[in-house]
Order: structure tokens, then C-alpha cells, then sequence
């Protein structure tokens, strides 16, 4: 007679459990009312007669930002996702101020104090321009520790002058200075990464030289992390109907056998050697078929020997002809 009594306080113990567990599950989520703080660092620099370049520096928040708005005097001029810490403002008249100020948002529709204000005027409109800046040339890079780096490079020539300098990592611009600098400080990279960067001129009329030459930076890693294994020293040249690519593969104990090639950041090709890796400088060439002036961009990695993917390498942008 004992063993259905057992078996109905066990019964009962474990449906009041579930519904203990039921009623904690169903507990009501906190919401979220609290602010992003406001985004700092902001600057408005004029790069034609009739565009502003705004930058800013990311906002925090207790969850998350999900995005920013630019105000022009005190009129919401851009809404922007979380990941853009920039924006051009156009359509501006000629030769006159602006105020700018940006405000952080979060999922919850909360939103930021407005950032500190900065002005920026437009350049006076000029006789038609059709003749680019020469290209920025001496460009070097140093690490600002494993998050930052600063470029210098020699000014560009312009029959007219020089309003801003642009700088690319691959093909996308990431950060905009005055005609007058000669550096950049470039912010939120991430550790144990490779980048290349290139910088362009640019002038009143929004006429943009050629790249300057490349440089490239791979960051320290953080603390305990292992070295970076990249593909190094990657040159990519394009002929009619072809592109090659040759590398460094990167040094693991072991002969690199396979490595991923990808375009404009999406897997392309696997390249596998045949029989035993070439040594030293490898060589790969593969068809294109796309119309010339086509731009992509390139990134290699290797399969180490522990059958992981490594790094990826600096990307490089080459047209094809």
C-alpha cells in the first residue's frame, strides 16, 4: 500500500514544480527605459560648396544602440543604423553655416541628450571643375595600440585646392579630414586584424584623385590570443580577362595545402594545390567575365594545419580591364 502513496506525493512534488517553473518563466521582462548616452567626439568638416562630412564617435547604451539621427539646426537631416559613425549631408547652399548635432537610439525608442553642436561652413561656388587632385603619396601607418592607428602622408596637388582628404579601408571609406591635414587617426579597429588603407583627395568641385599607395596594418592581438596567420604581402593584378593573385602563405609548422579566396567579402574559390605547395611566393589566376571597370575586392586565408581557417589577409581592390 506504500508504493502508490510514494508515487502520488512524487506526482504532486513534480507538478508543483512545473508550475513554479511555469509562473518564473512567465514573469513579466523589465523595460527598458533608460537613455544611450550621447555620442561625442562630433565633427563637421566642409567638402565641397555644397556637402558636410559629420563624424561622431559611438554612444552606449545599458542594451544596446540601434541607431543614430543627425540634426542640421536642430532638423533631423539622417536616420542611420548602429554600425555608421558618418554621414555627408548634401544640398547645402554655397558658402553658408551649419550647425550639426547627433542623438543615439535604442530598440526601446529611447533616445540620447544631443551631442555637443559643431559648425561647418560650406566652400563659395566655383567656375566648373573638371580636373581631380593629384594622389596623396608617402602614405604610412603606425598602431595606436590594438584598437586605433594614425596615417601621415604628403599633400596632393589640385589646379584649384584641396578641400578634404578621404580615407578607404578596401574599397569603403571609413574616415574624412580637411583639406589642410596631413594625418588621420582612424578608431575602432579590432585586435589581431588585417587592414589596408588607402587615402584619396578631394576638391571643391567633389573631384577625387587616384588611391595613394597602399599600407598595411594587422593589429596587435589581444591579451592570450593567438598570433595572427594571414596571408601576407598579397598582390593582386588584373589582365583582359583574368585576374592573378600572389602571397606569402603564412608560417605554421606545417605546408599550407588550401586556402579560401573571397570577393567583395563572399566566398569565391577554394585553391588546393595538386601535389606538395609551391615554396616561398604563391601564384593563383582565375577568369573573370565581368564588363571592364568592374571593381572588387579581394581577401585570401589558409587552412592550418589543425584543419581551422586562418585570418584573412588585407583586402585589395583591383578593376578589371
Amino acid at each position: 500500500m506504500q508504493r502508490p502513496l510514494a508515487a502520488s506525493l512524487l506526482t504532486t512534488l513534480a507538478l508543483s514544480l512545473a508550475l513554479a517553473g511555469c509562473s518564473a518563466a512567465a514573469a513579466p521582462e523589465v523595460k527598458d527605459t533608460g537613455p544611450p548616452t550621447a555620442p561625442t567626439g562630433v565633427t563637421a568638416t566642409a567638402g565641397s560648396s555644397r556637402t558636410v562630412h559629420v563624424m561622431w564617435s559611438a554612444a552606449t547604451d545599458d542594451r544596446a544602440v540601434t541607431g543614430y539621427t543627425v540634426y542640421s539646426e536642430g532638423r533631423k537631416v539622417k536616420d542611420l543604423p548602429a554600425t555608421t559613425l558618418m554621414t555627408d549631408v548634401v544640398g547645402l547652399v554655397p558658402a553658408s553655416t551649419h550647425r550639426f548635432a547627433v542623438r543615439a537610439r535604442d530598440a526601446a525608442g529611447n533616445v540620447s541628450p544631443p551631442s555637443a553642436t559643431v559648425t561647418a561652413t560650406t566652400l563659395p561656388a566655383a567656375a566648373e571643375d573638371r580636373t581631380a587632385p593629384t594622389a596623396p603619396t608617402g602614405l604610412r601607418v603606425a598602431a595606436d595600440g590594438s584598437r586605433a592607428a594614425t596615417l601621415h602622408w604628403r599633400p596632393a596637388k589640385d589646379d584649384t585646392r584641396v578641400t578634404a582628404y578621404d580615407v578607404y579601408q578596401a574599397d569603403t571609406r571609413i574616415h574624412t579630414v580637411p583639406g589642410t591635414a596631413t594625418t588621420a587617426h582612424v578608431t575602432g579597429l579590432r585586435p589581431g586584424t588585417a587592414y589596408a588603407f588607402t587615402v584619396r583627395a578631394r576638391d571643391a568641385a567633389e573631384n577625387s584623385s587616384p588611391d595613394s599607395t597602399h599600407v598595411d596594418l594587422t593589429t596587435a592581438p589581444s591579451p592570450g590570443a593567438p598570433a595572427n596567420t594571414a596571408p601576407a604581402d598579397l598582390v593582386v593584378t588584373a589582365a583582359r580577362g583574368e585576374i592573378t593573385v600572389t602571397w606569402l602563405p603564412p608560417v605554421t609548422g606545417a605546408p599550407v595545402t588550401h586556402h579560401q579566396l573571397d570577393l567583395d567579402g563572399r566566398f569565391a574559390t577554394t585553391i588546393v594545390w595538386g601535389n606538395a605547395p609551391p615554396s616561398g611566393r604563391a601564384t593563383y589566376t582565375f577568369p573573370v567575365q565581368d564588363p571592364p571597370g568592374t571593381r572588387y575586392t579581394l581577401t585570401l586565408r589558409a587552412q592550418l594545419p589543425d584543419g581551422t581557417w586562418g585570418d584573412f589577409s588585407a583586402p585589395r581592390t583591383v578593376v578589371v580591364r
